[in-house]
């Protein structure tokens, strides 16, 4: 489908690919890794026609469709959500608005969100609906840069089973392990100016290239004793009149000798943040707290205590009350009745995307980091400062020239250093790259204190807590473990309530006739017409109540449900034209 074959890349001295190979076929899934500014940019805007390589050639099949989703700012019409999520498409039919319509509640949108415009929503919610705009439209290869950045958890095991369900080629650039794990099937690596694939899952392709690594340093090894051992011959023998030919060809040799270099080692900065005041075992208490918007109430009555070192993650459906739980127990959204109350020596801290709101404009990077806690020394805040995304003379830059990523970064780092012992973390994670994902969970996890986090990434969520808090409709229900104990709970639970969708009536055997054929004959016919006549009726029904519930647009917010029941009615039909053959045969006859 697509051929990458001995590609060239540069610019100016920024030395990119050097012979870069890649092969992308029908139905592959690939995730693009490898550190900042090592190429994967680059190799994206060449798939999609924005760059052309300098030397190499660069094969895409007449015909292949690729689309691409940016990590910001894609390009969307005026119109409204549903308008902007078919945009491209000629004369959409009802069952194309009935596919855009389940994507865009999929990926969180309600009902009645179709009509807005587009306008009128936030950065995050108008790049939901480039993102249903590509799904709809449903290219031979999808190149997706960080799409779960803007998506909430829910929406984001949406998208991972839409992809798994998807027959599509897809390349992936993210953060999130889980995530590239579920929807890819190899890893294309940018490394040493080629481009590398690795089969597997990405812990797979860390174990490969510790391996790889070790090998060559045991080859390395090996190289420089051969090396020291053959100086040593020269030094010996280059001055002695019946050796010296012998000396000089050695000589000679080691300077044609193709040296083995180290691997480049990956910056891996193992960060520890100051470590906060202990506090008591109970860290805050709600009871019986209640809140609403306007006439929607939230929570009536609600009561939850949160104990200290607990690493407490919150999850549930769009809308259910996350992030408004998160707020009142950070002390930031007022409610209108109940008590919250703090345990004894508990500081508390709360990071959203809007802290950064906070940050002193006319400070430098560096400046308004080393404020947080000059304690910490020089040196460490700027190892911190580069680890989340900040390297070298950047950190002289004034915040007011900042992105809105990196002004949500360096408040994320201003509250790490402050080192209060309860951290309430909103979405934490959104705007860091692998590395700095795994140093703010490795920090994190070595943190003292007490940590209360909703994020859409499902690695991190899985490395980080020690309890999940499911929020359903005004009520909480405690899990202790990680998200994956949580989602085995839910699949349980589930299981133990299910009902069977579709039970096929018992084919009743055929009694024996005890006279002649034309009677038995009779007989089974009519046996037969009957029980024909009750499935026919059955299977009917059950077409009722599939497309019955196919009409509900709630449903839609489940792609993989929708998949299912639409599986189901196929198979329904398919049985029911078959038995009304049989039944027609059967009264011809």
């Amino acid at each position: 489908m697509i051929t990458l074959r001995g590609v060239y890349k540069s610019f100016a001295r920024q030395h990119l690919f050097d012979g870069a190979d890649l092969q992308i076929n029908q139905g592959d899934r690939f995730s693009l890794v490898g550190p900042n500014g090592a190429g994967k940019s680059t190799l994206l805007k060449m798939l999609l026609g924005e760059l052309e390589p300098d030397s190499g050639e660069l094969l895409i099949k007449r015909g292949v469709r690729v689309g691409y989703l940016p990590q910001e700012n894609a390009p969307l019409s005026l119109e409204t959500v549903l308008v902007g999520a078919l945009e491209g498409q000629v004369d959409p039919d009802g069952r194309m608005q009935a596919r855009a319509k389940a994507i865009l509640m999929g990926l969180g949108f309600k009902e009645k969100d179709f009509e807005r415009p587009i306008k009128e929503l936030s950065g995050g919610w108008a790049m939901r609906v480039a993102m249903a705009r590509l799904l709809v439209d449903d290219p031979d290869l999808l190149l997706l840069d960080e799409p779960t950045n803007h998506l909430d958890l829910d929406s984001t095991l949406w998208l991972r089973e839409y992809l798994n369900s998807r027959k599509g080629s897809l390349l992936l650039v993210s953060h999130d392990r889980d995530f590239m794990d579920h929807v890819t099937k190899a890893m294309v690596s940018v490394q040493d100016h080629k481009l590398v694939v690795y089969p597997g899952a990405y812990g797979d392709f860390l174990a490969e290239r510790e391996a790889e690594k070790e090998r060559v340093v045991k080859a390395y090894k090996q190289q420089q004793d051969e090396i020291a051992d053959m100086l040593d011959f020269v030094a010996r023998n280059r001055v002695r009149h019946s050796t010296a030919a012998r000396a000089q060809s050695m000589l000679k040799r080691l300077e044609k000798l193709e040296r083995i270099e180290l691997p480049a080692e990956a910056k891996t900065v193992k960060i520890k943040f100051p470590q906060p005041k202990r506090s008591g075992v109970r860290v805050l208490q709600l009871k019986g707290v209640h809140k609403s918007y306007g006439a929607n109430k939230v929570y009536e009555g609600l009561d939850f205590e949160l104990e200290r070192s607990w690493r407490m993650a919150l999850v549930g459906h769009n809308g259910a009350g996350k992030s408004t739980l998160l707020r009142v127990l950070a002390g930031v959204l007022p409610f209108e009745q109940g008590e919250r109350v703090l345990g004894h020596e508990v500081t508390v801290d709360y990071f959203s995307q809007h802290r950064a709101e906070s940050l002193d404009s006319e400070k430098t990077v560096f400046e308004e980091a080393l404020s947080a806690n000059r304690d910490c020394g020089e040196l460490t805040v700027r190892t911190i400062l580069g680890t989340f995304l900040f390297p070298g003379d950047t950190v002289y830059k004034q915040v007011k020239v900042l992105s809105g990523g990196e002004k949500s970064r360096l408040a994320l780092v201003k509250i790490l250093l402050e080192a209060p012992n309860c951290l309430f973390l909103d979405e934490p994670t959104t705007h860091l790259d692998m590395a700095s994902v795994e140093a703010l969970a490795t920090a994190l996890s070595e943190f003292e204190g007490t940590v209360c986090l909703i994020s859409h990434d499902i690695y991190f969520v899985n490395r980080l807590a020690t309890h999940v808090v499911h929020v359903d409709g005004g009520k909480i229900t405690l899990y202790p473990g990680n998200f994956e104990y949580f989602e085995r709970r839910q699949a349980q639970l589930a299981a133990e309530g299910a009902k069977s969708a579709y039970v096929a009536p018992k084919v009743e055997a055929i009694p024996e006739a005890s006279k002649g054929p034309t009677r038995v004959d009779l007989k089974r016919q009519a046996k037969e017409k009957e029980r024909l006549e009750r499935e026919i009726l059955d299977l009917e029904i059950r077409l009722e109540e599939l497309a019955h519930k196919l009409a509900d647009p709630e449903l839609y917010a489940d792609f993989a449900k929708v998949q299912s029941l639409g599986d189901e009615m196929e198979t329904v039909q398919a049985a029911l034209g078959e038995k009304t053959e049989r039944l027609n045969r059967l009264g011809a006859g």
